[in-house]
């Protein structure tokens, strides 16, 4: 296997319909909505994909496999991306480059500071724009040597991901007591909402993250958004 430790990197063929053929991506991510755009976006450029919705499962990813490309979610339900980011590369071994990746544009510099190679802003959905931000970084040795054509085509993932997304912070909002579990679900919430395009969702989470910690009115107001959108989709 190409992404086992055992196996050393060669060279990729060249596909320019395909720009990402023979990489392996690690996503590192817990939405499925936003794991399905990566799928698809890997699926579509050429590129295998494995998924981890934690950092400890993204951990024991790295142990078993070598792949040549990690994108790592900053907010995650067991700590900040930036931790595993920081991790991968201070090890001394041959490690695959990184990106951060984020709704909140504001942890694009916590990427960097942590080592990323790159970051990519949420939503990801144009094609073009993600084989790019793979390619550029890339060693020069692994990227086509000859134009590529502009892609301009985009992604839509599938709804019941989205659905799935809704029902899981229905959930965590009816036991989240403190400030942290309210701070991981107005990030996730609110990249979920920008993802789909959503700006009321998007403005209701944010106010979650409010000095001093949400009113029961910011909670009520997001689980009802919640609740409205989880009936609306009742028939995906």
């Amino acid at each position: 296997m190409r992404d086992s430790l055992s196996q050393p990197l060669g060279p990729r063929p060249v596909d320019l319909r395909r720009p990402l053929m023979g990489l392996t991506v690690l996503v590192v991510e817990d939405s499925r909505y936003a794991s399905e755009a990566m799928r698809l976006l890997c699926l579509r450029s050429g590129a295998r994909i494995r998924r981890a919705d934690r950092l400890a499962s993204a951990h024991r990813h790295l142990r078993t496999y070598r792949p040549s490309v990690v994108i790592v979610d900053l907010g995650l339900p067991d700590g900040c991306g930036d931790e595993l980011i920081r991790t991968i590369k201070s090890t001394a071994q041959a490690m695959p480059v990184v990106l951060g990746t984020s709704g909140d544009s504001a942890m694009e510099q916590v990427a960097y500071a942590a080592g990323a190679d790159g970051f990519l802003p949420k939503p990801v959905e144009s094609l073009g724009l993600f084989q790019q931000a793979i390619l550029s970084i890339l060693p020069v040795s692994e990227r086509p040597r000859m134009l590529l054509p502009v892609n301009d085509a985009t992604i839509s993932p599938d709804p019941i991901a989205l659905r799935d997304d809704l029902s899981h912070m229905a959930q965590v909002l009816s036991v989240a007591r403190d400030q942290p579990a309210f701070g991981y679900v107005a990030q996730f919430l609110a990249g979920l909402a920008r993802s789909s395009h959503d700006d009321a969702l998007e403005l209701a989470a944010s106010a979650l993250r409010r000095r001093g910690g949400p009113s029961p009115s910011d909670i009520s107001r997001l689980s009802g958004l919640v609740q409205e959108r989880l009936s609306n989709s009742a028939t995906f």
